[in-house]
């Protein structure tokens, strides 16, 4: 089994309550189709064929950004815009008058693309499922450190996958994720409630 393949069929693996596994299953309450779940893994497989120089772990997938386009710190209105490399759109997801967009996404990937990089970096979260208050999808909520600690052997096979790569902690949850692994990384400020202009400023100084 490749290194990815393992990655995931962990990824893969059932969840538990309160959390939604964008690539296995389907909300009726937003997805167009009940192949939802089989394109974005489709779309996740594109996003992770590269050979990475760079991979930014943010917290976990929200429900405006991941949940429903597949690729972590990524937006419906960004796979329909093109913005996103080797990750071809060919039908919306979402039954959505407008696109799902999130301010993360868009700061995240605008960046990427500023400092000529985005070819080259993956994105994912320390815990890659969505977590979600009881009965809701279309809500987000912090992970507990019991499904943070779920979350560490995917991350781990992900970074197996792409020994090369250089990896950085956006946000303190993927520090300590990070850190229980035995990795001392940078870690960039998170670009929600206000971080955008130092995620950006940050970031920019890593890797000039």
């Amino acid at each position: 089994m490749s290194p990815i393949d393992s990655f995931l069929e962990l990824l893969l693996a059932p969840v538990g309550a309160r959390v939604f596994n964008p690539w296995t299953q389907v909300d009726v309450g937003t997805d167009v189709h009940d192949n939802a779940a089989a394109e974005r893994l489709q779309r996740l497989r594109a996003h992770l064929n590269v050979k990475a120089k760079l991979i930014l772990v943010g917290e976990a997938p929200g429900y405006q950004g991941c949940h429903v386009s597949g690729i972590a710190f990524t937006s419906e209105r960004l796979l329909l815009a093109g913005s996103i490399p080797r990750v071809e759109v060919w039908q919306r997801l979402s039954t959505r008058t407008l696109p799902w967009s999130e301010p993360s996404a868009t700061t995240v990937w605008g960046t990427l693309h500023e400092l000529a990089i985005a070819e080259h970096t993956l994105l994912w979260n320390a815990f890659p499922w969505h977590p979600h208050n009881e009965g809701q999808l279309q809500t987000n909520r912090t992970p507990t450190p019991a499904e943070r600690r779920l979350g560490v052997p995917v991350l781990q096979a992900l970074l197996r996958a792409q020994p090369k790569a250089r990896v950085l902690a956006v946000g303190r949850t993927a520090a300590a994720s990070l850190q229980e692994m035995g990795l001392e990384v940078p870690t960039l400020r998170h670009p929600s409630m206000g971080g955008a202009a130092q995620f950006r400023a940050q970031l920019r100084e890593t890797v000039k």
